[in-house]
């Protein structure tokens, strides 16, 4: 789609598809089964007009991101240590740092949408 950056990160072993659009905070897009990066072309657009970077890959095993061959290649620890690379070089490229606000987008399996954000303070008190 137009505008939007396509890449290859060698992370976690693999080499992973990343589509990314924008400039500032990183907003991180992770899709379901049986989808890929393609699913949020509509919100990338959205949020990278919105001054934010939208971040979508292709997670381990799909679409144009590398599909090991061994199953014990595919656990939560491999899932996850695949997305921190590509957010972590993205966030401090924008001076984000750790402490900076991140957000998270992931389409859960019911086809809802749920967000989390970190704001660096507490929501409640103890």
């Amino acid at each position: 789609m137009e505008g939007i950056e396509h890449r290859s990160v060698k992370v976690n072993g693999i080499n992973m598809h990343v589509a990314e659009k924008g400039q500032g905070p990183v907003v991180l897009f992770l899709h379901g089964f049986p989808q890929l990066w393609y699913t949020w072309r509509h919100q990338i657009h959205a949020l990278a007009s919105l001054g934010y970077r939208a971040v979508a890959p292709d997670l381990r095993g799909y679409g144009d991101t590398e599909a090991p061959a061994d199953p014990s290649s595919y656990t939560y620890f491999h899932v996850v240590g695949d997305l921190v690379a590509p957010v972590g070089r993205r966030s401090r490229r924008s001076g984000e740092g750790v402490r900076g606000r991140a957000r998270l987008g992931c389409e859960a399996s019911l086809g809802t949408f749920a967000c989390f954000g970190r704001t660096g303070s507490r929501l409640w008190s103890t």
